[in-house]
């Protein structure tokens, strides 16, 4: 297995960082998931990426912990 690591960015008026966090927190549990995506590997080599909402919906209704691939 690989490490990334995987960034959403979603900009927000707000008085103060905190502030800002919330309202991304509020998105987050309000709104589908975002699509768009910031992944950075081991090497810090950076892709942007959008995703398909249905190809992303059939991924995540599926459990990927029974796959063989990641015992």
């Amino acid at each position: 297995m690989h490490k990334f690591s995987v960034s959403v960015a979603r900009e927000f008026e707000a008085d103060s960082a905190e502030e800002a966090a919330l309202l991304m927190y509020q998105f987050l549990t309000r709104e589908p998931a975002p699509l768009s995506y910031t992944v950075t590997d081991a090497a810090k080599d950076t892709t942007s990426l959008t995703l398909d909402r249905e190809a992303a919906d059939e991924f995540a209704s599926i459990d990927h912990t029974a796959d063989p691939g990641n015992w």
